[in-house]
């Protein structure tokens, strides 16, 4: 077997692999919804921005919907979905491994809104235990018939 074009880490490098991508979806979640505003606090042209969001809500993380200042056009927002949303530990984790691993971290934290102590991304089996980089393992699905 061969994980060429198959494995979920490569196909989701090849749609979200870009820094535009990713810091679209960081804006997403921290509210942004309008097109001028995305283009604007990512730093990328106006181009760039629209073939991201376009590709982010072909992808499903992002859906359009549609609003209407007074005396304007309707014109379309971009909010996350619950795949989006989803994905965010990922984006997360990015977070965490720059804090710890590059130079000049910043201020910032990952807290939990409901009691304020410091939050962290973590992987869990099903069965409910952390799982340390050391102890997890990958394999293969075998499907029966």
């Amino acid at each position: 077997w061969s994980a060429v074009g198959q494995c979920p880490i490569e196909k989701t490098m090849a749609l979200l692999g870009t820094k535009s991508a990713m810091l679209i979806m960081r804006e997403a979640y921290y509210g942004t919804t309008r097109f001028e505003d995305f283009w604007r606090r990512v730093g990328v042209t106006k181009a760039a921005a629209s073939a991201r969001l376009t590709e982010l809500v072909d992808a499903g993380l992002l859906r359009r919907r549609p609003y209407k200042e007074p005396g304007q056009r309707s014109r379309d927002e971009y909010v996350l979905t619950d795949a989006g949303l989803d994905f965010m530990p990922v984006v997360w984790a990015m977070f965490e491994w720059g804090q710890r691993h590059l130079p000049h971290p910043t201020p910032i934290r990952l807290t939990h809104k409901g009691c304020g102590a410091d939050a962290k991304v973590t992987i869990r089996c099903t069965d409910g235990h952390d799982v340390p980089p050391n102890e997890l393992a990958v394999r293969l699905a075998i499907k029966n018939g």
